[in-house]
């Protein structure tokens, strides 16, 4: 049996997803923190001038201020969201995708960290955005959304499968011995 093999990996690539998504995390609501607390006054910082600047903004709403009406929606999608990642993490034997779920993770989380801890009502709270690049204010969390996209089409692209053949192969043999034993101890214990 293949299944002691094929989990000691497994776990590999989940601890790959759990630290991407932790550095994703901590990033992003350290900068948050950092954000509440020096623009809490209301000043501009500018980075760049005319490019990026650093304005305290609290969004309702998803990317610029879409649903802005309908914030709970958008929670609840999120969390939706992780929680597919996290079961993709367990699923894939990739390092590279494994690191992709991890930051897409991550900066999800991050976001809905936000709609979960600012909330007047059900999941209705504003996410933290300090990143003003002109056209747009964003978060540390949407950098590394926009990251995990693009890492995502350069995967797809380089052709690297989120699941190898022999590892499905593995799978259906260990799953097909399994259902051939179940069956035989039925008939067994029918035969009694």
């Amino acid at each position: 049996m293949n299944n002691l093999a094929t989990r000691r990996p497994r776990r590999l690539y989940v601890a790959v997803f759990a630290v991407a998504a932790i550095i994703v995390l901590i990033l992003d609501q350290g900068s948050k923190a950092w954000a509440k607390q020096a623009l809490a006054d209301g000043r501009t910082v500018e980075v760049i001038p005319r490019l990026l600047n650093f304005v305290l903004v609290h969004n309702p709403g998803a990317s610029l201020g879409f649903a802005s009406g309908h914030t709970w929606i958008i929670a609840l999608a999120a969390i939706v969201v992780c929680i597919l990642l996290a079961v993709a993490s367990a699923v894939t034997d990739s390092v590279e995708w494994a690191v992709m779920l991890g930051i897409t993770f991550g900066g999800a989380a991050g976001n809905v960290i936000d709609r979960i801890a600012y909330a007047d009502g059900f999941l209705n709270g504003k996410v933290v955005d300090f990143i003003d690049y002109g056209w747009s204010v964003g978060n540390v969390a949407d950098i590394f959304l926009c990251v995990a996209g693009v890492y995502a089409v350069v995967l797809v692209l380089r052709g690297v499968p989120f699941r190898h053949a022999s590892d499905i192969a593995d799978e259906n043999a260990d799953q097909n011995a399994q259902d051939h034993d179940r069956g035989v101890n039925s008939r067994g214990s029918e035969d009694r």
